[in-house]
């Protein structure tokens, strides 16, 4: 009985992934319509390479299997970048887009999407791991500055002995593109341990957030939308 209940949950699963994967497909071939003819190419010549060294060394079987798979694991990598690539393209100039990655650094980062924003739609979003609190910021490079100073100063109040980093997203000079946030982070030296990200967490919820004190929407920002005029602007 908990054989078969075990196979049916597989085989409910797969269809899932095998939908995932073709929706995954279609966007990626929205921004990308030689995605498939890049991905089935590089399988094929992997295939063609590892069989034809078979061919002259007299196993063209073992090889050949050996080419199938290891041509399958380079079309999905090929594939991977190339729809994470078209999924960044999709996200680049979207209000909110840098909270979207931060949601998905990795375990042991808290995020938190718009602590600070202007009336220009400008806004810092935070993130607090063990490499500290990352202030990132999204909108024009000379008001983000600001929004930025006077976060830092707020949190100055509560947070004391933990490093705080920023970023401003941008293609420009000492900016980081949103693809590279997640590996930007990640390369962030590990200075604090469990029980200070912690403490430095319960800190900051405790000094609340734009999120928190204002009647706006979970998510990314709607393009339309205006501050209240009655709202903390920072």
């Amino acid at each position: 009985m908990a054989r078969s209940a075990n196979t049916g949950s597989a085989d409910a699963a797969n269809p899932g992934r095998l939908k995932q994967i073709a929706l995954t497909y279609q966007m990626t071939r929205k921004a990308d319509p030689k995605v498939g003819l890049v991905v089935a190419g590089v399988g094929i010549v992997v295939l063609g390479v590892l069989l034809g060294i078979g061919f002259l060394i007299g196993h063209p079987v073992y090889l050949g299997i050996l080419g199938f798979v290891l041509g399958l694991l380079a079309a999905a990598i090929v594939f991977g970048r190339r729809a994470e690539r078209a999924a960044f393209g999709q996200m680049e100039g979207q209000p909110g887009a840098a909270a979207a990655v931060l949601q998905n650094v990795g375990r042991g980062w808290t995020t938190t999407p718009a602590v600070a924003m202007n009336r220009s739609q400008d806004v810092v979003h935070r993130a607090v791991g063990r490499a500290g609190i990352v202030l990132v910021a999204e909108g024009n490079p000379n008001r983000v500055k600001t929004l930025l100073a006077a976060e830092k100063k707020r949190m100055s109040r509560v947070v004391v002995d933990v490093p705080v980093h920023d970023i401003i997203v941008g293609d420009g000079e000492g900016q980081v593109p949103l693809k590279k946030i997640r590996t930007t982070m990640l390369k962030m030296p590990r200075v604090l341990t469990g029980p200070q990200v912690t403490a430095a967490n319960d800190r900051l919820r405790a000094m609340g957030d734009l999120m928190s004190n204002m009647p706006l929407p979970k998510g990314p920002m709607p393009k339309g939308m205006r501050m209240p005029r009655g709202g903390k602007m920072r």
